[in-house]
């Protein structure tokens, strides 16, 4: 079902896994790591014989196999969310702990393109003893390894610090593949297998580049060639331990020419260990950190700083993929915000209609299929746009059938709720582009996600402007009804919705029964301006206000021009453009950008020399609609920007909404070798100072850094949720739902790269189809908040994850006249149902995982080892939650503040919690059996076990600042 996959798997991946598995069984002496789950889960269900599986289990317990970071995929640190990443290491740990009982605890992250502060904190979380990382900047990697600091405590999170701090080591200079030189002969040493072929593994079973063979005549070279680099290694760290990794990408397809060649030359260094001054053995990432972690020293720490961006030379600045496939990086979010809705609206209903009749066992593989697309997509040439358009189809190919998967399951289940008859005609959209056109008289059904009561507005595509919207209770809904940007013969209704958490509610659409009508959105179109003569001095401002900001724009130029925030009267200068970076693709001429690199060759280039305006004006919201042109007379607009202000009636909670400026952007198709971006000009004196988180987790300081050369494509970081600039009192805060390059070039600047499209003659991006030649049109959603430091810290969190997680809206037609709804729907509205954590924790999981094994590990192995793992149904009792607290020590007066949670209390709509268990990040640890080692530090200069947070009593469990909390619920059965 994977086709990509099952080229892989026949082109190399199988044979990896059953050479290996066979050569391991040949020599005690014989080791192997293996990484990614998805590979070897593939390989376990369709590839391995009994006798295999037999194996791997003898191998790994006698520690010859080892799974390492044991995650679906290596996730990508830069663009991912810390949610997905969370997901995806979870997913492969739940694979690996319920066939084997085996538990991850090294890391080997070596080749995402630079490093998150994110990703140790979540390893520790996870119960891991060390982490191992690689690609960082050349010119610090250098000088770590001169002055033997490639080893080191990493406190990655500033709140949690030495609570969960790592020891990490960072790879010397040669990274993770075997230097192939060999000073004695011109063909490559130390591959003997030679490299993998699609999609066919030749029939001669003679492999290109393969190595030198080791023999009677060469080997005493070869054994030199290799003490020679082992020596080199051992002078840039502390210990006389050097970790040599064998093997490379794609490598041990054929593990016998391998181990034969490398047994003959480890027997022969080991045979002459006086002569050359060193013993080698086979070993593990953990048999290398064992060594390390004996010895005892003294580490220094390293605070939360992370290692992004990534450079490998001057011009190599690996900035590009931070946008690069913006519709894939927008779909992989669509689907994880997706999954989160559809997982807590399975449990619930799990829990709350046991007799309920949707099949439970079906309703797990939709909901699987979607983890494990969301998954897969994270690995870092997955999610970053640097694979070919083919492995990129094959992704978004997953992610689509997941989704359809989960919105046919809530479809399910609203209709078994409501006992609809089965033949209603339910059909349902996430976000509204997906949908067909409901005709008037039908109903909505709309889903909150997030566990806080949301006040907001949902789109739906109608035919007719003549509308009335009605709840559950026949009462009128505030909404408004405007023609589509998008299409002359369509409308756009916008219906105000207030839901508490975890809860959904129905709206019927009607057309106007003379009573309450939709507001309707009436339209003002300005002429378009020529902005090469447009006058500087008149300007002609008008303004567009709600209760939090008046924004003002200049009808000279269609251009915005400034926002007051209204509540401190502070007005900001603010204007915005869309620039362009050309960019060079023929290798011949200079620096090329491609997937991965950003180069620019100068500065960017203003696009538009025409702007066309259109404001739309109501009751309940503005939409002002900005057209960018090549020039005054062309027919088509190359750029546009809708931007939305809202107005909230008394009575309704519109903090949120008021302070959201919500910006949507339709960019493209692109010309080649260009990179478009959005640049907004304030005058707030930021001094080129920019903040963006690490995947949505927390924030780092970005300042503006001076390069010899490249210095534009080396001050871009990842914005994966978060980004903002500000002065001594204000702040403009960007909120994504997708992650994007932003950097900050100019004094109160920030720029955010929407998209790009290249074409370039690089022989290994044209051998592997890695061109980038995107010809699509992308609609990137930000939403921009501006007030002060103390609004904004106590708004940002909570808007962008209601940004993340908009509410699921789901289409039904009605039938008959006058629905009469069942007194338990008008139930689900009610309060007492749903679940709410205060605004500065997120319910980060709810979900019904159906792992089959035991949470007493004692009791797992055991079962394991007689076999009894293998049958039997998924497990539905079990509700895996995750609460996350929001905010950093001494970020915020009143929300940086820990939080009592009573879990009885606030799962009392799911039923009477019958016992609670707290677990490691992933799930396989109890939290009170896991030790993690503890490295010696100046700071704590005793050596001891690390040991987790207090346990729970009665039910009640108090979140500090940044923590991850994980629980296995189990409620009284019904």
């Amino acid at each position: 079902y994977f086709f990509f996959f099952q080229e892989s798997m026949h082109a190399y991946a199988a044979n990896v896994y059953t050479t290996v598995i066979e050569e391991l069984m040949k020599g005690k002496q014989r080791k192997f790591i293996a990484v990614e789950q998805e590979f070897f889960r593939l390989w376990w269900d369709m590839v391995a014989t009994d006798t295999q599986k037999q194996q791997v289990h003898q191998l790994l317990q006698e520690g010859r196999l080892e799974f390492v970071i044991g995650g679906q995929v290596m996730h990508d640190e830069a663009v991912t969310l810390i949610d997905d990443q969370i997901l995806q290491l979870t997913e492969g740990h739940g694979f690996l702990y319920e066939t084997f009982g085996f538990r991850p605890r090294f890391s080997w992250h070596v080749d995402p393109f630079g490093a998150s502060a994110t990703t140790p904190t979540l390893f520790a979380l996870a119960g891991f003893n060390a982490h191992l990382i690689s690609r960082i900047d050349y010119d610090l990697k250098a000088d770590m390894q001169k002055n033997k600091k490639l080893q080191f405590v990493w406190q990655g999170s500033p709140s949690l610090s030495e609570r969960q701090e790592i020891f990490t080591h960072v790879m010397d200079q040669y990274s993770y593949c075997t230097p192939s030189q060999l000073p004695f002969s011109n063909r490559s040493g130390f591959f003997w297998n030679g490299f993998a072929t699609f999609p066919d593994p030749p029939k001669d079973g003679v492999y290109p580049n393969m190595s030198l063979p080791v023999t009677d005549a060469n080997l005493h070279l070869y054994a030199q060639t290799m003490v020679a680099n082992i020596k080199e290694r051992a002078a840039w760290f502390r210990t006389g331990d050097v970790l040599w990794p064998w093997g490379c990408d794609k490598q041990f397809f054929n593990a016998s020419v391998q181990y034969s060649n490398m047994d003959l030359l480890v027997d022969y260094i080991n045979k002459h260990s006086g002569e050359f001054g060193v013993t080698v053995q086979y070993a593990t990432v953990s048999d290398y950190f064992q060594a390390v972690y004996s010895r005892n020293l003294t580490w220094e720490t390293r605070d939360s700083q992370d290692f992004l961006p990534y450079s490998t030379e001057a011009f190599q600045a690996w900035t590009g993929f931070y946008t690069s496939r913006s519709t894939l990086k927008g779909v992989a979010r669509r689907a994880s915000s997706l999954l989160y809705a559809g997982e807590s609206f399975f449990t619930q209903y799990v829990r709350k209609h046991p007799e309920g009749s949707v099949c439970k066992c079906k309703a797990l593989k939709q909901l699987q299929s979607l983890r494990w697309a969301v998954s897969e997509v994270q690995h870092h040439d997955g999610i970053t746009g640097t694979e070919s358009p083919k492995v990129k189809d094959m992704y978004m190919n997953n992610l689509m059938y997941g989704m359809f998967n989960v919105k046919k399951l809530m479809a399910s289940i609203i209709f078994d709720i409501n006992n609809a008859k089965k033949n209603g005609e339910v059909y349902s959209s996430v976000y509204t582009e997906d949908s067909g056109k409901p005709d008037v008289d039908q109903y909505v059904v709309v889903y909150n996600p997030l566990a806080w009561n949301i006040t907001t507005f949902v789109t739906v595509p109608v035919s007719n402007e003549a509308i009335s919207v009605y709840d559950e209770l026949g009462r009128s809904v505030p909404a408004q009804v405007q023609s589509s940007a998008e299409s002359q013969s369509t409308y756009d209704l916008y219906i105000l919705v207030a839901i508490s958490g975890l809860s959904y509610r129905k709206y019927n659409i009607k057309p106007l029964d003379g009573k309450q009508s939709a507001f309707i959105g009436r339209s003002i179109k300005y002429k378009r301006r020529d902005l090469t003569h447009a006058d500087q001095q008149s300007r002609q401002l008008f303004p567009v206000v709600n209760s939090c900001y008046q924004i003002v724009f200049d009808q000279n130029t269609n251009l915005m021009h400034s926002i007051t925030e209204r509540e401190t009267n502070q007005t900001v200068q603010f204007t915005q453009e869309f620039l362009e970076y050309h960019v060079n693709g023929d290798t011949t001429k200079g620096p090329i950008s491609d997937n991965y690199l950003f180069a620019p060759n100068a500065s960017a280039v203003p696009v538009a020399k025409a702007v066309g305006l259109e404001v739309m004006s109501g009751s309940l919201m503005t939409e002002i609609r900005q057209y960018f042109y090549s020039n005054v007379t062309s027919q088509d607009y190359i750029y546009a920007v809708y931007t939305r202000l809202y107005s909230v009636p008394e009575g309704y909670d519109g903090k949120l909404l008021c302070h959201r400026i919500e910006q949507e952007y339709s960019v493209g198709p692109l010309e080649l070798n260009r990179e478009a971006v959005l640049r907004t000009s304030t005058n707030l004196n930021t001094r080129q100072l920019l903040y963006t988180d690490n995947n949505g987790y927390q924030m780092q300081k970005r300042p503006f850094k001076a390069y010899v050369n490249n210095t534009v494509a080396r001050n871009y970081y990842p914005m994966v949720q978060t980004a903002y600039i500000e002065d001594d009192t204000t702040r403009l805060m960007l909120l994504a739902e997708r992650a994007h390059g932003v950097s900050s070039l100019g004094n109160g600047q920030v720029e955010v790269m929407l998209h790009r499209r290249l074409w370039n003659n690089l022989q290994w991006d044209l051998n592997n189809n890695l061109t980038l030649n995107d010809s699509s049109v992308v609609r990137p959603v930000i939403w921009l908040i501006l007030g002060t430091k103390a609004v904004t810290n106590a708004l940002y969190r909570t808007s962008g994850l209601a940004l993340e997680h908009r509410p699921v809206v789901m289409f039904g037609a009605l039938s008959g006249d006058k629905p009469k709804l069942p007194r338990r729907l008008q139930q689900s509205s009610v309060h007492d149902s749903s679940v709410t954590v205060p605004p500065n924790l997120h319910l980060q999981t709810l979900s019904i995982p159906g792992w089959k094994y035991s949470s007493n590990h004692a009791e797992q192995v055991r079962s394991i080892h007689v076999g009894k793992q293998k049958q039997g149904d998924a497990d539905f009792s079990r509700v895996l939650l995750r609460i996350r607290h929001l905010y950093e020590v001494g970020e915020d007066p009143v929300l940086s503040q820990p939080v009592m949670v009573d879990l009885k209390s606030l799962l009392k709509g799911l039923g009477s919690v019958m016992a609670v268990e707290e677990r490691s990040l992933t799930g396989t640890w109890d939290v009170n059996t896991l030790e993690r080692w503890k490295w010696k530090t100046a700071q704590y200069p005793g050596k001891r076990f690390f040991n987790s947070t207090e346990a729970s009593e009665d039910y009640i469990v108090t979140v500090h600042p940044k923590e991850i909390r994980t629980f296995f619920v189990y409620f009284q059965a019904q």
